[in-house]
């Protein structure tokens, strides 16, 4: 085995599946598999001795679960780690659930046909195993998942959140700004993190997420219950108001429209921009044309380019623009092309962009 190769280690509860991902994986010539464990039980020991690059880990398995094993993981030992769940609406929460605990991505296996299912993803499997591989692994999140209330632990605790407050209360009550969002790998935690912290009057927030249909729908209802905002995923026609935040749906672009003094959002088909729908720069460069120096563009974690160009058509605009720094990027990619591109006026850390834009707004 070559000592740069990625090793990656297989969690399923499924022969089947951890012989295919065996193969899908063992064909690239750069990643090699090293052991496979049908549980987290069986796993521990092989991940102590072996230390794999990341791990590929079931959602739903015996005698220990994988949001219980990822959670002791990424407090003992962290490892990139790839959930493989099932595409339903109890895996897509689920699966969301992971992604707050730290997972690095997920890919979604077809509940029938899954011998077939599982090969046609052979390219997306190990696109997102080299993604992983090159990902910085931490828990982000610090609160307690799922209930709807006042986060007590968020950035610097209860006194950054009082002083957010404070500051969103000087806004104008008037909808004239519009706070746009975009991210890819990893923006799961980072959004979290950020519209958790926002006062109740925080002006109306778009946001674009790569995730597909069913995904989308899952991370707005249960940040709705995470949040003091409004949230929801986006129809066309949804006002942008302020204490509301509208998500793309997935595999539909977003954009911003304007009618006198009401913005709301258009949902569309159209053709895929940088390799994705939605896109992040189609919905920035609606957000320039629409609110110019009325917005506030925000680009995080992500693998790729999109959103760079939008955000630096939103700072031409006017907009206050901010890129997530290397340090707290899950996937430094999307932030540092646009801030090779000049689009951001600040860098800065995950735990200070909410304070940022609140000031920014105000």
């Amino acid at each position: 085995m070559a000592d740069n190769k990625i090793k990656v280690l297989i969690i399923d509860d499924s022969a089947v599946i951890r012989h295919l991902l065996t193969e899908i994986l063992g064909s690239a010539g750069d990643i090699e598999v090293i052991g496979t464990a049908q549980d987290p039980i069986f796993a521990v020991n092989k991940i102590r001795s072996l230390r794999p690059d990341v791990i590929t880990l079931d959602v739903e398995m015996p005698r220990m679960d994988g949001l219980t094993f990822l959670e002791e993981l990424m407090r003992t030992d962290p490892i990139p780690v790839l959930m493989v769940s099932s595409l339903t609406q109890r895996g897509c929460e689920t699966t969301l659930k992971a992604l707050e605990l730290g997972a690095v991505d997920y890919v979604s296996k077809p509940a029938i046909d899954v011998s077939t299912g599982i090969a046609g993803l052979s390219d997306e499997i190990i696109r997102k195993v080299r993604i992983a591989a090159r990902a910085k692994a931490r828990r982000v999140m610090s609160y307690e998942l799922g209930v709807r209330s006042k986060p007590q632990n968020i950035a610097a605790g209860d006194e950054k959140i009082s002083e957010l407050q404070t500051q969103g209360s000087k806004l104008q009550t008037t909808t004239d700004r519009i706070i746009a969002i975009g991210a890819s790998t990893g923006g799961t935690q980072a959004i979290t993190e950020i519209v958790t912290a926002m006062p109740e009057s925080t002006p109306g927030i778009v946001i674009v997420q790569h995730m597909p249909p069913m995904f989308t729908r899952s991370f707005a209802d249960r940040l709705n219950t995470m949040s003091r905002l409004d949230i929801k995923e986006a129809q066309t026609g949804d006002r942008i108001l302020r204490g509301t935040a509208l998500i793309a749906p997935g595999d539909k672009h977003m954009t911003v429209k304007r009618n006198g003094a009401m913005y709301y959002v258009d949902i569309s088909d159209g053709p895929m921009v940088n390799f994705v729908r939605p896109s992040v720069d189609v919905l920035f460069r609606s957000v320039a044309k629409c609110a110019g120096k009325n917005a506030v563009g925000v680009i995080l974690t992500g693998m790729g380019e999109d959103g760079a160009r939008g955000l630096r058509e939103m700072k031409e605009a006017g907009a206050f623009t901010v890129a997530q720094d290397e340090a707290s990027s899950i996937v430094f990619g999307m932030p540092k092309r646009a801030i090779e591109m000049g689009a951001a006026d600040k860098v800065l850390p995950l735990d200070n962009i909410a304070e940022a834009v609140v000031k920014s707004a105000s």
